[in-house]
Formats: structure tokens, sequence, C-alpha cells
């Protein structure tokens, strides 16, 4: 029996890193070759990986998406899965050419799926209700990524060359995207957590992408050390191995930094925590409820002064981080 296998998940950084569980029971499941079709940003997350094949294809684009149609219908794959559910994913999927296609809705599109769907739940149980419904166990809330050899040794050498082999260190992720500005816990509140981490003995490092970069230039004038743009997605993930803890907004280097297995802290406002926290990490989100709290809104109204983040105190973060034995 030909069992060739398929998973489609082209995005985003955090979605990604969310179903990498999901993922590996799917290769669990599957005695033949399993490919992943993602994004041209994400596939390097895979390159250490010792048995997933991966293929990249851009997201937007209707030559992207005959050049991936082609491609899928060329492997005369037996079974995909749809782990993204977006139009063009559930496309590739009708026309796969597949017996056995799996995901969520609308549920002509796929061969198995589940009975119900709630878009307001968190995706990681329904993505479990996914798998379960092609015959496969849940999967365990651990995300898991792959570095390269040549990651480790990059890390290695950068840590080195810092002085920071040996020493407790802490990643700090104060930014989101340009679209979510909302998201970001206050800059100064920010500068007076890594002071108070610093005083203990531990090492702060502004990390960050290119929305980052004019932030973490002010934050670390005042204290730590700039990290942005230093590394790529798996070395980032590398990095967090090392570190004691991270701090992070809602953002896609939430759920990267949590496959690094470190205890990961965020902090959530406009958006629900319960939806949206990293994997094994829900113990460890600070909110201030308010009544606009979660509004899904990109920037926040005057009027409200961002009270849903604004209300968090440093000392409240660095009370919490005492309690947890990281101080």
């Amino acid at each position: 029996m030909n069992d060739r296998t398929l998973v489609i998940k082209v995005g985003a950084l955090g979605d990604v890193v969310l179903c990498t569980p999901h993922i590996e029971r799917i290769l669990e499941h599957h005695t033949g070759e399993v490919w992943l079709l993602t994004s041209p940003a994400f596939a390097p997350l895979f390159v250490g990986h010792p048995r997933l094949k991966v293929v990249a294809y851009p997201r937007q684009g209707v030559r992207a998406m005959w050049a991936a149609l082609n491609w899928i219908r060329a492997q005369q794959f037996s079974t995909v899965y749809d782990l993204q559910g977006s139009d063009r994913s559930r496309a590739l999927t009708f026309l796969s050419g597949a017996a056995k296609r799996v995901g969520i809705a609308p549920r002509w599109i796929y061969t198995h799926s589940p009975n119900h769907d709630d878009i307001r739940e968190h995706v990681f149980p329904r993505l479990n209700r996914l798998i379960g419904s092609a015959g496969l166990p849940d999967a365990a809330p651990r995300p898991q990524l792959w570095p390269a050899p040549s990651e480790q040794i990059t890390i290695a050498e950068r840590l080195a060359a810092e002085g920071l082999s040996g020493r407790a260190f802490s990643i700090m992720h104060a930014g989101s995207s340009a679209r979510w500005p909302s998201k970001r816990w206050e800059a100064e509140h920010f500068v007076a957590l890594a002071r108070g981490i610093e005083a203990a003995g531990i090492a702060v490092l502004w990390v960050g992408g290119p929305d980052e970069v004019a932030l973490n230039h002010v934050l670390a004038m005042q204290v730590g050390r700039d990290m942005t743009g230093l590394f790529s997605i798996p070395e980032l993930t590398e990095l967090a191995r090392h570190a004691r803890f991270a701090v992070v907004n809602d953002s896609g280097p939430m759920h990267l930094l949590s496959a690094a297995g470190i205890p990961v802290y965020a902090f959530f406002g406009p958006t629900d925590w319960r939806r949206h926290h990293a994997l094994g990490q829900g113990e460890r989100v600070f909110v201030h409820p308010v009544e606009c709290s979660p509004c899904y809104l990109g920037e926040c109204p005057p009027a409200r002064r961002h009270a849903c983040l604004e209300e968090i105190t440093p000392a409240g973060v660095l009370s919490r981080l005492r309690q947890d034995g990281l101080l």
C-alpha cells in the first residue's frame, strides 16, 4: 500500500510551532514518507528534523498556488492533513487526489473531520479533534523544534563571545507585529523589570526582528543587551535552550521560545490568553481584568488608557519570578 502523507501548515509562526506535537503524532501513525508543506519563512524550523521532509511555497499568488498543486498531485499522496484550514489549503487538499483527506470544515471537502468545532477555543484541542477524526491519539501539549548542529555551534560561539557561557541570562521580547501595537506592555515597565532582573545577577537579552529595531535600541540604552536581528528563527530557539526564562508579549516569539522548554511569561490584554497562550505556559500569563478586554483591537482607544496592560506592574512580575524560584 502506498503510504505517502502530506501535512499542510503554512503559517503564521506561532501557529506552526503550536502544531508541532500534532505533526509528531502523524509521523508516529504513518510509516511511509511524511511531507510538510509550509511557507519559505518557516521551512528552516524543520531542517534538523530526523524524518520529516519539507517543501515550501509562498502563501500568496496564483503562480505559487498552481505550483504547489502541481507538486502535490505529482507526489500521489494517500493522505493529506490540512492543519491550516484556509481557503487555499482547503482547495489544495480537495484537489490533491488523496483518498484520505483530514481537516475541520467545511466537512464536504474532507473524508475525515471532527463532529464539532469551536473557534473560540485554543487551537491545540481543536487540532487534537482534527487528528482524532482520523484515528490518531491526542498530541501532548509540548511543542518541539529541532535545531541543526550548525545552529547549535552558532549559538555556542555567540554566548562565548558575549561572556554568557555558563552564566544565567533571560530573554525579553518587548515587541509585537506592527499591526498589533496594543499587545505591547509599556516600554518603561519592561525597563523597570529588566533592571530588577539584572539586579538579581541575571543578564537581560532583548530579541526581536525588524519591527523591534527602534524599540530594542531604546531599551538596551537603559538596561540589558540588544540582540535584535542577530538570530534566525531556529537559532533563537537554540538560544532559548540556554536561558533561565523569558518574558514576552503575546506574539510569535512567545510560542517559539516555549518550544525550548523554558518558562515563558507572557502579557495578555487585547487578546484572550485562554485562546492564545503558549503550550505548557498557561500558568505563566499576566492579565489585568478590565471590562473591555479582550477587545481584539490593534490599537487601544485613548479613553481606555491601555489599562489591560498598563496596570500590570513590574513589581508584580518580579514578585512572581521570585515566587517561582527564578531570581
